[in-house]
């Protein structure tokens, strides 16, 4: 009894061992998988790395020199065009203070003088000693001289106080727009070199309108030939993770540079939704700029594509497990997944082999 009991078990064991050895190959064989062709989206896209920074960012600067009396305005907040942003005490030196007395003394000089000869001819021209038309040219030099004398106070009135008699042309700064103040590049105190033409002048503040946020970086030379301007992009924050903005591509430099031995173009990209949370000008960010995209189509990864001149072929299994291979036709391409046009249907399966070991 227990010999066939013993037999039977062997009988099954071997039996066991000859169907596993003789069943059609399921594709897992000698690491052999078998992939399923599947829908799904395909976005071919090139990346841009730059940073967000505002479209305009004006430095303010001072056409009169002296140093920094009031600062009217602190970093981060809203100012509108025409608002008070800085006022300039007014430091002379002792050149220009006393050239500044001189002419003021020399204009009263000469308006004492015209006045005196003015209300002479006045005189005689009551009199009818002198013509009209002497009359009228020295009622003009007159005038001419008074406000010289006025110019004269005026510009002496600036140099000691920073403002006129009566209390405007103060020396205050006031802002070209409306906007946000990014910088503060001087304190209370410190000198001030005027804007001439021919001195840069000490920048003061800088101000941008914040709303108006583009996205500026650059592209590899080896995509900047699919893209063309108005192409839509998504862009991600460093800073803000799971954050995505939208935008359009604005402008693409007509002329590469050289960034460690890379060859990149320069773009601009207009940012058209900014998200719901606070931007900062200076966020690092990435730009997928979309140069092509198609939806719920026929896909496999591109890895299993064998690529011989003008065809393409995948390696199929049939019902028997046998191998082979089939002329596929294909389409847009990711790097990572490629569309099938033609030569598949959904759901078959394609044959993918196992990485080659380095020997």
């Amino acid at each position: 009894m227990k010999k066939i009991i013993i037999i039977s078990v062997i009988v099954i064991v071997v039996g066991v061992i000859g169907f596993l050895a003789f069943k059609p190959s399921n594709g897992n064989e000698n690491g052999i998988k078998l992939v399923e062709v599947i829908k799904d989206n395909i976005v071919d896209k090139a990346l841009a790395v730059g940073q967000l920074e505002p479209r305009r960012e004006i430095q303010v600067k001072s056409k009169i020199s002296g140093i920094v009396k009031t600062l009217h305005v602190e970093v981060g907040q809203d100012v509108k065009a025409g608002e008070a942003l800085i006022t300039v005490a007014p430091n002379p030196t002792p050149l220009e203070y006393a050239e500044a007395k001189r002419y003021l003394e020399l204009a009263q000089i000469d308006f004492e003088s015209a006045k005196k000869i003015f209300k002479r001819n006045e005189g005689m021209y009551e009199k009818n000693l002198i013509s009209r038309e002497d009359y009228e040219i020295n009622q003009a030099e007159y005038s001419e001289s008074k406000l010289r004398l006025q110019l004269a106070e005026e510009k002496f009135e600036l140099l000691q106080k920073g403002a006129t008699g009566n209390g405007k042309n103060e020396n205050t700064i006031v802002s070209p727009i409306k906007g946000t103040v990014l910088e503060k590049l001087v304190n209370e105190g410190d000198p001030v070199v005027p804007l001439t033409s021919y001195q840069a002048g000490t920048p003061l503040l800088s101000i941008a309108p914040m709303d108006e946020l583009i996205f500026k970086g650059t592209v590899d030379e080896i995509d900047v030939g699919k893209l063309e301007e108005g192409m839509t992009c998504d862009l991600k924050i460093g800073a803000l993770p799971g954050e995505k903005l939208e935008g359009v591509l604005d402008k693409i430099s007509p002329k590469a540079r050289k960034q460690e031995n890379t060859t990149i173009f320069d773009l601009e990209i207009q940012i058209t939704d900014l998200g719901s949370k606070t931007l900062r000008a200076g966020f690092s960010a990435n730009a997928d700029i979309i140069i092509n995209k198609k939806d719920s189509i026929l896909v496999i990864p591109e890895r299993l594509v064998t690529f011989a001149g003008d065809t393409t072929r995948v390696e199929i299994q049939d019902s028997l497990g046998n191998i082979e291979f089939k002329d596929v036709e294909v389409g847009l391409s990711d790097g990572l997944n490629i569309e099938i046009a033609d030569g598949l249907m959904l759901g078959d399966k394609v044959v993918e082999r196992p990485p080659k070991e380095i020997e």
